[in-house]
């Protein structure tokens, strides 16, 4: 699986938490309001951000284990103070290779944060059946779904938003991703599989202030414009500078659209 840095993801968790769709996140709670206890795995953790959003509003006895391949990002989630009565363990492996071993043993809800995009339609697959086969809910938040709204509005928009879209397609670790269409891929199939299913949208809104990870956003996306090759050099610096001159200006905005989903086995809530 493609890494991402902590202090790229210690970036982007104040706009995670804000966007989180609230009545999803209702759902999720009211699921487990009836247990004294939960079991939660927690997919490509990263360093804990679900945990840290979801754990203050469950039962206070928790186990999380934690799924990551990046050693050093697992450090970091398991070194963060847990409230008490939340107990934490790290698992070291490869999601692609180990899936269905994370997976064993008692579990109350498997959770994933802007996972399911990076992610092919046979490894989805994969997980949803492996899921269903143990009647276990999903809790997968901010997945991309290729909605960019951009302002001040730059001639090359259109073709940077449409080459960013191609780049999410590509190979992220699991075969060919699913980007954009992760959650209606998801919501679908988990619909088959006779999972009651609510997702709303979870866009991250952020605004003139939020210079840093505007900064962040118009690089990466400059960098995966130019790996594949759609824009010309020229055309895509053009575009980074001008996007960079408004950020500093203070009059940039970005708005890009994830879908949160909750599927539960139906007649378990």
């Amino acid at each position: 699986m493609t890494g991402f840095s902590a202090d790229w993801l210690a970036l982007r968790e104040p706009h995670d938490v804000r966007a989180r769709n609230p009545a999803v996140l209702d759902a999720v709670v009211a699921s487990l309001k009836r247990y004294a206890s939960i079991r939660i795995v927690d997919l490509a953790c990263g360093t804990g951000s679900t945990l840290r959003a979801l754990s203050p509003r469950l039962p206070a006895r928790q186990n999380w284990r934690l799924a990551d391949n990046d050693l050093g990002l697992l450090a970091r989630a398991t070194a963060t103070t847990h409230p008490a009565g939340v107990s934490v363990t790290a698992v070291p492996l490869d999601l692609n290779r180990d899936l269905e071993a994370v997976l064993d043993g008692p579990v109350d809800l498997i959770t994933a944060s802007a996972l399911l995009d990076l992610v092919s339609e046979a490894w989805l697959e994969r997980l949803a059946v492996e899921i269903a086969a143990r009647s276990i809910p999903l809790y997968a938040a901010l997945s991309y779904d290729g909605r960019i709204e951009l302002g001040p509005a730059d001639p090359f928009d259109a073709a940077i938003i449409a080459a960013v879209n191609a780049h999410q397609r590509t190979d992220k670790g699991f075969g060919p991703s699913l980007g954009p269409a992760a959650a209606s891929c998801a919501i679908a199939r988990f619909e088959s599989l006779g999972y009651s299913v609510v997702h709303g949208a979870s866009d991250w809104i952020i605004g003139p202030d939020d210079r840093d990870i505007q900064m962040e956003i118009f690089a990466g996306w400059a960098s995966a414009v130019r790996e594949l090759g759609d824009l010309s050099l020229a055309d895509t610096v053009g575009w980074l500078t001008r996007r960079r001159d408004a950020v500093a200006a203070g009059s940039s905005s970005i708005c890009i659209g994830h879908v949160d989903v909750f599927a539960w086995p139906m007649g378990t809530r």
